[in-house]
Order: C-alpha cells, then structure tokens, then sequence
C-alpha cells in the first residue's frame, strides 16, 4: 500500500476511489427576534460529566499520547524511486522505423536482439517504516517488501523533518519484507522495541502509525479484529493480523502497535472495495520476521531452511480417501528426489501432522515454520502414512532456488486427485469409474517424460488397479520398486504411459 506517481506519462499504478460528500445549510429567521431565548457558548450546560467518567477518559487520552509520543520518533517516511525499463511501441519509435529499421541486419534480424528500443523512466512511490536496530552508525528499519524491494533510490524522512539517504539491506517477497539502512552519527533517534505477536489476541488495542496518502505521522487506533488469518497479496506465506485501525495507502511498512509500545506487525496491506480503509487492515507478525532482521544484516537475503516437499491443503474428498476426515494438517504430494525429506523418508501421500511436537494446522504454517529451520538442524516430522502414524527425523537444508525451480526432480511430477462425481461428468466417465485424477503436471519431470498429460485418469499403477488416492500412494511406495508406470483413461481410450526408472 504505497503510493505511486509515475513519470514518462505514467498514469497512477494505485488510486483511492474519492467521494464528495455535499452538506446544505439552512438559515431559519423569527418574526420575533426578542421571543428567542439566547444561549452563549460559556452558558454551562444542564448535562455534565461525572468525575469517575472524565478521569476514566483522561486516562485513555493520557495513554493514547503516551504511546504516539512514545513511537511517533522511531516511525519513518519513505520516499522510494523505482526505474521501470519498458519496451517502446512502434508509434514510440523514430519516423523512419515505418519504413525499415536502420539497426535491421540484411538477414531482415534487428540488431538488437530483433526487439523495439526500449526507454526506461522513473516511478516514485511513498510508505513507511519503523526503526529497530542500531549498530554504531547505521540504524535499520523495516518495511515491506512492496515497497522498498526494488528501489533504486530511498529517501528516509523522520518524524522531525531530518532527511537522510537510504540503503536497502536486503528484501524477500514471499514473506513481504525489507530492511532499509541509512547513516547517522548521534544518539538521539529512538528505537522501536519489538513485541511477541504469538502474545495478539483478538480483541486487543492496537495502534497504527505511517504516513497514509502523504499524510506523514499519522496514528490511528482501533482492535484486533482476528489472527491467523491467511492469504494475502502475491502468494505471501505470512499469516496476518487484521484490525480496524484505519490502514491506508502509504501505511503499509508503518507498525501495528499494542498498549506497551511494542511492534507486533508490520501493516501491509487492506481489504477494500473503494481503495481506502474499511477497517479491513492487515499487518505481518513480527514474530514472522525477526530471524530475517539478523539474515539480511549478515546474507542481505532470508536464509530458508529446506524440507524439499510439495504440500497441498487436502479437501474433504481427498481426507475422506486417504481416511483422514476431520485430520488437520499437510499433505506431501510430491517430493524432491535426493531432497532432505527424500533423504529422511517421507514419500509422496504422507499427512505431517506435526513438527518437532507442535501441530501443524495449515500448509501455510508448515512452511513459515520449516523455513525458520537452520540449515543443519534435525527436526522431527510427525506423519500419517495410509492410516498408520510415524515420525521421521529430517536433516534441513538451506532452500535454493535454483534446485527448488527444477522440476526434472519432482517425484512424481504432478498433483493427484479425487475424482469426483462433477469431473467423472467433464471427462465422460462411467458414474462407477475408479481412479485418480491427474492435474499439475510439470514441466520436464517424471510425468511429463511418462507422457501423462493434465485430465488422465489413472486407473492402474504397474498393472495393479487404483481406487483411489490411498490405492494410488501406496503403489508409488512400493518397498524395491525400481520402475513405474500408468495405465490411464484419456478421451475415453485406456493407454499406457512410458516406464520410467526411479
């Protein structure tokens, strides 16, 4: 929730719906003007407040200014410049291009890689952040990744006017976060103390500070509204606090405070219909991202830890096969071969349940809590592999991406699932027929090179037949299996994929 402005023409990337609100006034006249009982304002009022009343309001107003006052010093606005490198139209281009490129070779190729010229302008933007750390000179702030992670220039404005140039340590966008640095000789800056946000409860009194639409040192107040909640913008593996304190553009990398002047999140973005605040506002646990402060000061990226799994959140059909019901928890659909968990022994089909004896509720949660692993670590898996429960203890590896891009090493390559009433209807299927369905295929993995294409159904697993998802797991984890292979119904015709050798 930054605000944009953009150069080269650019029209506005956010912008908040405005409504004009229009009060008419009307002015009444007596014929008596001396009839009127007149009513100064220093006339004391018939109503008054009681002591207990005003002293219970002067205390909040009283701690209401403590915590602004408090906090307000350590919050900062950013001014941020991106350089955006976009591609020129032909009706961007010189006169002459119309009738032949002067850069076009004779083989009728552009010289420059055959692609338009391209122009790069700069787009400025506005958000917030909360100082939490000071190391000699350099102070660090948080933000959000939206915000500052792909800047080329920071401009780090205090809440008392002093200006300074900033630096980005280090970003990541799957938790949203990014850490800024600027320079400073002195003493007299303010740190924000960081708070536990396993501790928010719903319902707790919150502030939130930033610099909405340009508005700088802004705080709102309001409650905690729920925790735990998932989703959010671009695939962010966060859960999020939400809360009504009002959360506009140029929040977001501002902090949520509790009534101890604590940080518990970082506000990133709102849920909204009109572009403004709805009391729909979500903020980042911090707890989500203190172990980053220390990896991006040191790495200038977030060191994940690894288990090398795809986990899916199982519906209630998938459950139901693999005699899950009601069961939370993850389900490994495929696996990394030569992987940690590969290495350890979890196979495609197990439900984690559990890590290191804390329960695993969602994917999501599972993956934050892995990715806080250090490399190196052992950490205990709690599975149920077709209906029996085991632990499995797993040496985490640092997450690469490169390694975590290459699906040739995905076992088995695709995402397997119910087949449904609704999918045996698309696919033209008998209401009888059994099996499992084939979705997700990747991209030069197993299942590409087997031949399986998204819509088979699997009914055979080595010529054994499959039922369904249980059926289906515990043939591909067959003890001294060297060699696989389906038979699925495709356009209604039986056919046989490739053998392929594990």
């Amino acid at each position: 929730m930054k605000r944009f402005t953009a150069q080269a023409g650019r029209p506005l990337l956010v912008v908040a719906a405005a409504l004009a609100c229009f009060a008419l006034v009307a002015v009444f006249s007596t014929r008596s003007p001396g009839s009127a009982q007149t009513v100064f304002a220093e006339t004391p009022s018939a109503a008054s407040i009681s002591p207990d009343t005003l002293s219970f309001l002067e205390g909040m107003q009283k701690a209401n200014r403590a915590v602004s006052a408090a906090l307000l010093p350590s919050v900062v606005t950013l001014d941020v410049t991106e350089t955006q490198t976009v591609q020129n139209t032909p009706l961007d281009a010189n006169p002459w291009f119309f009738f032949g490129n002067p850069r076009e070779n004779q083989d009728g190729q552009n010289g420059e890689d055959n692609q338009s010229p391209r122009r790069e302008y700069q787009q400025e933007g506005l958000g917030s952040g909360v100082i939490i750390r000071h190391t000699g000179k350099t102070w660090y702030l948080l933000t959000n990744e939206h915000v500052a992670g792909n800047a080329t220039k920071i401009v780090v404005r205090l809440y008392d006017g002093r200006e300074f140039d900033g630096t980005l340590v280090g970003s990541d966008g799957r938790k949203d976060i990014a850490l800024v640095s600027f320079e400073y000789d002195g003493s007299d800056i303010p740190v924000a103390a960081m708070g536990d946000s396993d501790s928010v409860q719903t319902g707790d009194v919150v502030f939130a500070i930033g610099s909405p639409l340009g508005y700088m040192s802004s705080v709102t107040q309001g409650i905690v509204s729920a925790v735990g909640r998932d989703g959010g913008p671009n695939n962010n593996i966060n859960d999020f606090i939400q809360t009504d304190a009002a959360i506009n553009q140029g929040n977001s990398g501002g902090p949520l405070i509790n009534i101890r002047g604590e940080v518990v999140g970082i506000n990133s973005w709102i849920a909204s219909q009109s572009g403004g605040s709805q009391g729909l506002g979500f903020s980042i646990p911090i707890n989500n991202v203190k172990k980053a402060v220390d990896d991006f000061i040191s790495d200038g990226k977030i060191k994940y830890g690894w288990l090398g799994v795809s986990l899916i959140e199982a519906d209630s059909g998938m459950l139901a096969e693999l005699g899950l019901t009601g069961r939370k928890g993850a389900l490994a659909s495929q696996v990394f071969t030569n992987s940690p968990a590969a290495k350890g022994g979890i196979l495609p089909g197990d439900f984690v349940i559990a890590l290191n004896g804390h329960e695993v509720k969602t994917v999501d949660q599972l993956v934050r809590d892995v990715g806080d692993l250090p490399a190196g670590k052992t950490a205990a898996f709690t599975v149920i592999r077709l209906g029996k429960q085991q632990e499995i203890k797993v040496k985490i590896e640092q997450r690469d991406e490169s390694t975590v891009a290459d699906s040739a090493k995905l076992w088995p390559g695709f995402v397997p699932y119910t087949l449904t009433d609704e999918i045996k209807t698309r696919l033209k299927l008998e209401s009888n027929q059994k099996g499992v369905l084939v979705a997700n295929v990747q991209a030069k993995s197993p299942a590409a090179v087997m031949g399986l294409q998204a819509g088979d159904v699997i009914v055979k697993v080595n010529d054994k037949p499959v039922q369904g998802l249980h059926d289906f797991y515990k043939a591909l984890s067959s003890e001294g299996t060297r060699e696989i292979w389906f038979d699925v119904i495709r356009e209604t015709q039986t056919v046989s994929t490739m053998r392929y050798k594990k």
